[in-house]
């Protein structure tokens, strides 16, 4: 198998036709990689799409001084590299896939520090990526803040902490025929407030599709929506500035990351 985009943005490097070497590149811990290693095998077999699972270890040593995983590879194209042509499919699947997920967590799961509070804790964040962007390139500045002041403005998740991948965005889910084909990268992996996942209906769905995934998904209640389109504007504004910053970040393709941020913030601001 030649080596795609997702190896090269995720630290993997093809083994064979079927697995994957996943390689502690960037982070300064192992952290991420060993919660994918105590999760994924619990989760994978209840998810209805393909993820990544573990087959084999390896610790530091004088040969590579970091982490590493064997991992089962998960066919199909980055969809930062591909595009959903079959949307309403792709809705469904989606939702069916975060169905699946949104179980509630065990005791054990692994909490975040930065991800899964409720956007009115988040707001630091949202104005560093708003003011970093060009306004320009931002367009409506009222109306971005408008949506996100309705996020925070929106009631707190009151249900039980569920399983949350933390960080569904066009380079973590890959696409074949049209559609939504696998999910990768849970090292952001969190017990929380699914309204963190639930934003990938703007942020993944081509326009039109993000009602048919809510009503697909059935369990969001008009706060989690809010919540979850205050966060779909925080992706976006987050992969327009990796786009916006691509020639000095990592290889890989962020330069992309910029036109599906911008994308993603239309279909955002048009609640569709």
């Amino acid at each position: 198998m030649a080596m795609t985009w997702a190896d090269v943005i995720f630290g993997r490097r093809s083994l064979g036709d079927e697995l994957a070497v996943r390689m502690q590149r960037m982070d300064p811990t192992p952290e991420l990689q060993l919660k994918e290693r105590r999760w994924l095998p619990v989760l994978a077999p209840r998810l209805p799409l393909p993820v990544p699972t573990p087959v084999r270890f390896g610790e530091p040593s004088e040969r590579f001084p970091k982490h590493w995983t064997v991992m089962t590879w998960v066919p199909g194209e980055p969809l930062d590299h591909g595009s959903i042509s079959r949307g309403a499919h792709a809705a469904d699947t989606l939702a069916d896939f975060l169905r699946a997920l949104h179980v509630e967590a065990p005791a054990e799961a692994p909490a975040s520090s930065d991800l899964g509070a409720h956007p009115k804790r988040c707001t630091g964040g949202f104005e560093q990526f708003l003011q970093a962007i060009d306004p320009d390139a931002v367009g409506d500045v009222r109306a971005v803040r408008a949506v996100w002041a309705d996020a925070v403005a929106a009631p707190e998740w009151e249900g039980p902490p569920v399983w949350v991948h933390g960080d569904l965005h066009p380079a973590n889910v890959v696409v074949s025929d049209g559609t939504l084909s696998g999910v990768i990268d849970f090292g952001a992996l969190f017990a929380g407030d699914p309204a963190w996942d639930l934003g990938a209906a703007w942020v993944l769905l081509p326009a039109g599709a993000a009602s048919r995934f809510f009503d697909a998904y059935g369990h969001a209640d008009e706060a989690a929506i809010r919540r979850a389109r205050g966060l779909a504007a925080m992706k976006s504004l987050f992969l327009m500035l990796m786009g916006q910053n691509g020639d000095r970040g990592l290889p890989g393709g962020k330069p992309r990351w910029g036109p599906a941020g911008r994308a993603a913030l239309d279909r955002v601001l048009k609640g569709i």
